[in-house]
């Protein structure tokens, strides 16, 4: 009889976790830490971060830049580009702690800056144009300047991510200093991309961060879609372009939340031929005009924004995701042992249904800079023109 041995796959390996405060409440760092240290099986070290939202309130109108860099010459000629670019109000390197585990990391700053935009803007007007900039501003840095990469540049929110196990990047980078009323975080274990600075999560643009657990396989295809609205992905990894993708959807074409995860997990077609009229044609159009833009793969994700917190698995539900509340705090985390270790009696638990998005918003008028991406935004852009399933070109513009 042969004796064959299987070396084992983890394949739903990856911690991610999430809380959020309705209310906007601060929730200290050692609860975040806790939720994705004790799923420490799910990593390898390659990897794990944490993004906080509501820790810069003294800076809360202007973009906090946190910068990657290995050299000086890359960190002056960031600065240099700042200066000429933008307003740039404080920066200062990150406050890290020696750590042993942790070998020659690169250098962090810190920037606070706004755009240079033109005077003649209307204020709505002004902001959609500082974001523009952003971007731009962001895609050059990572494309242009070797040694340099912006990991997140959101208003009153900060990334903090490396190599190393999460319990490591959180002593590191002391993010049981901070406090905030959204918190994600990630627990890697890189499968098909290389573990680095750079590769580990959350990703992010603006003010959306991400977490991801899983494989994108439609990666190329994603990137290639990506790429073609000025998009840059130089992180060498799938995560980046579903951050993209949610910026490009939400932000700049407009689509309500649900409908922009409908896109990324949509229904099968055999679910879409037995809709209703109006329902079909909303989720034919979906299919075929962001086809670019659907993701295929095992996944589950939690994204952030300056308003709300949402978790999405893939359309087979092939990686694990549950969700929490207790009163008005909402936990989501890779399996419910991350929410029972910092709420040991939660109001209610649920594992969301495949491709069906849990969306948790701050109530109205929490917090500076709030956003809600609830309903559909463009003037172009009607309940009754979405619901029928047609859309204008303006929509896809690009603007």
């Amino acid at each position: 009889m042969w004796d064959i041995k299987i070396n084992s796959k983890d394949l739903s390996g990856c911690g991610i976790a999430g809380i959020i405060h309705k209310k906007g409440e601060l929730i200290p760092g050692e609860m975040i830490i806790k939720a994705i240290s004790c799923q420490y099986e799910r990593g390898n070290g390659l990897g794990a971060g944490f993004a906080a939202y509501g820790i810069y309130p003294e800076f809360k109108d202007y973009y906090a830049l946190h910068l990657m860099v290995n050299s000086k010459k890359a960190l002056e000629e960031v600065a240099e580009l700042l200066q000429k670019r933008t307003f740039l109000i404080f920066n200062e390197p990150i406050p890290t702690k020696n750590v042993a585990t942790i070998k020659n990391p690169p250098r962090f700053e810190r920037f606070f800056v706004k755009p240079r935009v033109s005077e003649e803007l209307l204020e709505g007007e002004a902001s959609v144009e500082e974001d523009n900039l952003m971007v731009q501003l962001v895609m050059e840095i990572n494309d242009k300047i070797e040694g340099a990469y912006v990991i997140s540049s959101g208003k009153n929110m900060g990334v903090f991510k490396g190599v190393g196990f999460p319990d490591e990047i959180a002593e590191f980078f002391r993010v049981d200093e901070y406090s905030a009323y959204i918190w994600i975080a990630h627990n890697r274990f890189p499968t098909n991309t290389p573990g680095w600075w750079g590769g580990a999560h959350p990703f992010t643009l603006l003010d959306w961060s991400i977490v991801h657990n899983g494989e994108i396989s439609s990666y190329g295809t994603n990137r290639r879609y990506i790429e073609l609205f000025g998009y840059k992905c130089t992180f060498l990894t799938d995560t980046e372009v579903v951050t993209y993708i949610l910026d490009l959807l939400i932000r700049r074409h407009g689509l309500p939340l649900e409908i922009a995860c409908k896109v990324m997990a949509p229904p099968f077609w055999m679910e879409i031929d037995e809709m209703e009229e109006e329902q079909r044609e909303l989720y034919e159009a979906l299919r075929i005009i962001y086809g670019g833009a659907m993701l295929n793969g095992p996944f589950a994700i939690l994204f952030a924004y300056n308003g709300g917190l949402v978790g999405l698995n893939d359309r087979v539900k092939l990686r694990p995701l549950v969700a929490a509340k207790k009163g008005e705090v909402y936990f989501i985390a890779s399996e419910e042992a991350g929410i029972r270790a910092i709420c040991s009696d939660p109001d209610m638990v649920w594992a969301p249904k495949a491709g069906e998005p849990v969306i948790i918003e701050l109530d109205e008028n929490t917090i500076p800079n709030q956003k809600s991406y609830l309903k559909i935004r463009p003037k172009e852009v009607t309940e009754d023109v979405l619901r029928i399933g047609y859309f204008p070109i303006s929509l896809f513009a690009g603007k």
